[in-house]
């Protein structure tokens, strides 16, 4: 295992992010499962372990090895339970419940202290509980006098607490709605006939059904409000900001990272550009300017333009025309600033599971993708940045500054 994915599987918030993102893992498995149609009865468990797939090639199994293969196929498959159990918890708020109590509580004082006009369902909330607790999600300790379970935080509760600033819970209940949850279920027909897995099950993008729902677009809008207060931490680090004078963030969303940035550095003038039904939810905040458009048409001037998670959401090609038109927004003397995943390939050829997820995600969602430093090269140089680096890197998230 790399220094990447050490240093991520101790961030509690990595955790919660793969816990949130376990749908994917199953329904790449199913992806694999339709496309190898598997026949002639599968493994023989008991005898020779010999499995048949499409393509007429005997994987030989093991005897001794068919249990251990045959578990790692088990969690991969019930990998979304993760996923819904984690929401679960948001919807009844159980982390902001054990946050906010003196001390451990006891099953009975959580139950009581949930929202219901019924009285909750103890023994599912046990379930629930034990599930959470053993993803360390919540911590659990008898009471020595009544042998009572007690439930307390563990690192990993903060994140789906819905008053912490830099909680997850929004994106977590974004990436589990059902309507995103089907476009997951076309990765195969993505694969066999191209196309928009978004589009194949909503009938549009992403971006066009926002526009058309007002329920999944406050939700999209959380979502990515959410991922601004993350990218904060990160641009905190990043002193490139201190000498220019405007900048404007592009899919800026409702603004609450250029805020973060104008309070941090008043002297910036400050412009947030994304479309104009996302604007229109935008509330007034200092120093910022509103303004709606479409950034393959044309994007407002400054002199420096910040691009946060947005290139992955397009493919090559539109992030070109988006590159293009930010390179005629700029001075010479301008750049581009993008906060966004550079895949990493370790010694082994494997990846960070985290770059991975999000890719499929994009793949999802949006028909977009995660980039590696030679695709993320080209596609600058193709959108006439003919010099880059990478000025920080932290885990899979990095600052790409663009020059023309």
């Amino acid at each position: 295992m790399g220094d990447d994915d050490d240093e991520m599987r101790s961030s509690s918030s990595y955790r919660v992010l793969l816990i949130s993102a376990g749908a994917s893992h199953s329904v790449a498995l199913l992806c694999i499962y339709k496309a190898l149609e598997l026949r002639d009865g599968g493994p023989d468990y008991l005898g020779k372990g010999v499995l048949k797939a499409e393509h007429n090639v005997n994987l030989i199994i093991a005897p001794a090895l068919i249990g251990k293969s045959q578990r790692a196929i088990w969690v991969l498959m019930l990998a979304f339970v993760d996923s819904m159990a984690t929401k679960c918890a948001i919807e009844l708020r159980l982390a902001d419940i054990i946050n906010s109590h003196d001390g451990p509580m006891t099953l009975s004082q959580i139950a009581s202290a949930i929202d219901s006009p019924t009285p909750p369902n103890t023994d599912y909330l046990f379930r629930i509980m034990r599930y959470l607790v053993n993803k360390n999600i919540f911590s659990a300790t008898t009471d020595d006098g009544n042998e009572e379970t007690l439930y307390g935080p563990t690192p990993l509760t903060m994140w789906i607490t819905n008053d912490f600033e830099l909680s997850l819970a929004p994106m977590i209940l974004f990436q589990n709605n059902p309507l995103n949850q089907q476009s997951l279920h076309c990765f195969s027909k993505c694969v066999k006939q191209g196309g928009d897995a978004f589009t194949i099950a909503h009938g549009c993008n992403q971006w066009e059904f926002a526009s058309k729902n007002a329920l999944y677009n406050k939700m999209l809008n959380k979502g990515m409000a959410c991922t601004s207060n993350l990218a904060i931490p990160i641009l905190a680090q990043y002193e490139g900001l201190k000498t220019i004078g405007s900048l404007v963030n592009v899919g800026g969303g409702t603004g609450q990272l250029l805020s973060s940035i104008i309070e941090e550095y008043p002297h910036v003038k400050g412009i947030n550009f994304d479309l104009p039904h996302v604007i229109a939810m935008a509330p007034e905040l200092p120093g910022v300017t509103h303004v709606g458009g479409d950034m393959f048409k044309s994007i407002p001037t400054g002199e420096a333009i910040l691009l946060k998670w947005i290139m992955h959401d397009w493919s090559d090609k539109e992030c070109i025309q988006i590159l293009r038109n930010c390179r005629k927004a700029i001075p010479e003397n301008g750049r581009v600033v993008l906060v966004d995943i550079v895949l990493q390939q370790k010694e082994d050829g494997s990846f960070c599971d985290f770059g991975l997820q999000a890719d499929l995600l994009m793949f999802a969602h949006t028909g977009g993708k995660e980039r590696t430093e030679p695709e993320w090269k080209n596609i600058l140089n193709e959108g006439g940045f003919s010099r880059y680096k990478i000025v920080l890197s932290i885990v899979s998230t990095c600052i790409i500054e663009a020059y023309p």
